[in-house]
């Protein structure tokens, strides 16, 4: 336990880091912009849906093209708590350690294979993503319109719901997004994410009690909600395009993105990361 730092940052992927529409890292200040929050000692973690295999393809190498260090504060959980990893310490640049999984949370295999029989029936739209180890997703083809995914969702929902019943996997619910499909265990979450964010971060320093986190669902919510309920102080930037505050104890900076103006999700994320690296004059 070295120092106890400033401030800590939560931080979905999809959406408010990454282009729901590219699925890439592509605003160029957000990588500089965490790398410089990083070498100021804040603790960063990417509490994700995402694979792990994700964040190496498309969020760590920005971070490291933006000169990241190899023993920089920054961690990866993802699969809503299902999987994470650190950097491996003493190393020239950073490298990714072992990626771990909670064993309690993978699926049956008899549903593993009924949810990619799914997505093959369905491959003209959508991909079963082999990357997960403890959740199962189908999600949309980036050169399918949008619209074409919304409208067989319904009848893609339906079928896994039948076979988690066929299955008896009844421990796994189904959380349907506007480029996919999670099937996911009942006991993970962003709340989940947030608990093995402490317990990383625990292992090398004191984890700071003022929060930034930032999301584009209502799941997100759950991130600062842990927070606050442990006792730290947060704020959470909610950049869903569409639905209202909740009731909360933690503060909540609400912004939509304004498509036909150009301003998207990580837009958004973007400007606010650059205010906190301003204010903390990193």
């Amino acid at each position: 336990m070295t120092h106890t730092p400033t401030l800590g940052l939560l931080l979905d992927v999809d959406g408010p880091l990454a282009s729901t529409v590219t699925r890439t890292m592509r605003v160029p200040t957000l990588a500089p912009d965490l790398v410089a929050l990083a070498k100021a000692g804040c603790p960063i973690v990417f509490n994700t849906g995402r694979s792990t295999d994700f964040l190496a393809e498309q969020v760590v190498p920005r971070l490291v093209e933006a000169g990241m260090s190899a023993n920089a504060p920054v961690w990866g959980v993802g699969e809503k708590g299902g999987t994470w990893f650190s950097f491996l310490p003493d190393t020239a640049d950073p490298v990714m350690g072992e990626v771990l999984r909670d064993e309690t949370l993978v699926p049956p295999h008899a549903l593993i294979d009924e949810v990619r029989a799914i997505a093959e029936r369905f491959s003209d739209i959508v991909f079963f993503d082999e990357t997960k180890r403890t959740m199962l997703s189908i999600e949309h083809h980036v050169d399918v319109p949008n619209e074409t995914f919304i409208a067989a969702r319904t009848s893609m929902v339906a079928e896994i719901e039948e076979a988690i019943e066929r299955t008896g996997a009844e421990s796994m619910s189904i959380y349907p997004t506007v480029i996919s499909i999670d099937v996911e265990h009942v006991n993970s979450g962003k709340a989940l994410g947030a608990r093995r964010a402490l317990g990383l971060i625990s292992e090398r320093m004191t984890p700071p009690r003022t929060w930034f986190t930032a999301g584009d669902s209502g799941q997100d919510y759950d991130m600062s909600r842990q927070l606050h309920e442990l006792g730290f102080t947060t704020t959470h930037l909610d950049v869903r395009p569409h639905g209202q505050v909740p009731e909360v104890a933690f503060e909540v900076i609400r912004e939509r993105p304004r498509f036909d103006e150009g301003v998207a999700e990580d837009d958004i994320t973007a400007r606010h990361i650059a205010r906190l690296r301003s204010q903390l004059a990193c």
